[in-house]
Formats: C-alpha cells, sequence, structure tokens
C-alpha cells in the first residue's frame, strides 16, 4: 500500500536538518517502493515552509516521490473521533500529555495505509497504540 509521512519528516529533509535530515532522508528513501503518502494535515502544515507556495510544495514532495492528492475520508473522520475523545478524557485524569489535534488527524489518516514515518512515534502510540510506525535512525 503506502506509508503516511508525519510532517515532522519531511521539514527535516526540506531544511536538511543536521541532527535528523540525513536519516529521515534515508528511511523515506527505503520506503519509496511501498509508496509514500501525506495526509491533508500535513500538506496544510508544510505551507509555511514554502511560504504558502502551493507550486514549490507540490514540487518538493513530487521530487520526495510523494502522493499529497489522497483524500480525507469518513473513516478518517470516525476514527479521529474516537480518538480525540479517548485522548482528552486521559488528560482529564492526567493519565497523557496534551497533543496538538494535528496528530490525532494524521494518524486517524495513517490508519488506512502501511503506518506511519515519524519521529514522534512515542507520541502517537499514545493516541494509536495499534498503528505500525518507523522512525528514521530507528529502522
Amino acid at each position: 500500500m503506502a506509508w503516511a509521512i508525519d510532517t515532522c519528516v519531511l521539514i527535516d529533509v526540506l531544511d536538511d536538518d543536521p541532527d535528523h535530515g540525513r536519516n529521515s532522508a534515508a528511511l523515506l528513501s527505503r520506503k519509496l517502493k511501498a509508496g509514500l503518502v501525506i495526509c491533508p494535515v500535513t500538506y496544510i502544515e508544510l505551507a509555511p515552509a514554502f511560504n504558502g507556495s502551493a507550486a514549490l510544495e507540490e514540487e518538493f514532495l513530487a521530487g520526495l516521490g510523494v502522493d499529497w492528492r489522497q483524500p480525507w475520508t469518513w473513516q478518517d473522520t470516525a476514527a479521529a473521533h474516537r480518538a480525540w475523545e479517548a485522548h482528552i478524557a486521559r488528560c482529564r485524569a492526567r493519565r497523557a500529555l496534551k497533543r496538538p489535534i494535528a496528530d490525532v488527524l494524521i494518524g486517524a489518516f495513517a490508519r488506512r495505509f502501511d503506518g506511519l514515518v515519524t519521529r514522534n512515534a512515542s507520541d502517537f502510540r499514545q493516541i494509536f497504540p495499534s498503528l505500525p510506525m518507523t522512525e528514521p535512525g530507528r529502522s
């Protein structure tokens, strides 16, 4: 199928991050054969990195072999709805740290694919414990 990519991994590659850029690029290269996709939320999160230029962003994504046109589905919405409610319940019980809603949306989207490429697997595991994840430098 394909691997969904978390925003931070793409920014690592874009910025040639000295700590994570090389490992992130290598992992994306290894996953390319299976396919690479991003959630519409990731597309939106990347906008500032390209000063709002969709053309530049899409050129970057195409150069990496990333599909940015996968649709958001009702199943994604339902999964995010369940995950957000459970997460907020854990936060209220002081059993979880606050996380941005974007992580819930990206994780819900990634459930339809092979898994998620992220540097923040421990954050996503709290919300989506059964979602397969792989991290740059650890796979």
